[in-house]
């Protein structure tokens, strides 16, 4: 005797054509795919014709990391689906946090661009290291 709740393979294929949740999650695994491909063709362009400066690249790719990350957190980790003030709560601290990671990182290679556009007199603690110096100090006159 048959089941009579058992469900055929053809039932079974046009059951999961038509699952909301399969078409969400295809529809993510296309758009992460699309942006890896985009960032994987960046860097093969740069590498093999010099495309994009170097500072613009990294630009870009973090912000199609991102992108990335907003699907992944948005529909794996059903943020999308939860109350605008948790978001916002998470959001708001996130965007200083980055905020002030960039402004350390400018920061840092200022001081960093200064310090090399600074000629300064080095004196170190042993005397090999102080007559290495004054030999490159005496070729540069």
């Amino acid at each position: 005797m048959e089941n009579s709740q058992a469900i055929s393979k053809e039932q079974l294929e046009a059951k999961k054509d038509k699952d909301p949740i399969v078409k969400v999650l295809m529809k993510v695994f296309w758009i992460l795919l699309a942006v890896t491909l985009i960032e994987v063709g960046l860097a093969l362009a740069h590498f093999e014709l010099g495309f994009l400066h170097r500072d613009v690249l990294n630009g870009l790719f973090i912000l199609l990391t991102f992108v990335k990350a907003f699907y992944i957190v948005a529909e794996f980790m059903h943020f999308k689906h939860e109350k605008k003030a948790l978001v916002l709560i998470i959001l708001i601290p996130l965007f200083f946090l980055m905020w002030g990671i960039g402004a350390t990182m400018w920061e840092g290679s200022a001081t960093l661009e200064g310090r090399e556009n600074v000629k300064t007199v080095i004196h170190s603690s042993t005397a090999w290291d102080n007559y290495m110096h004054n030999l490159e100090k005496e070729k540069d006159q």
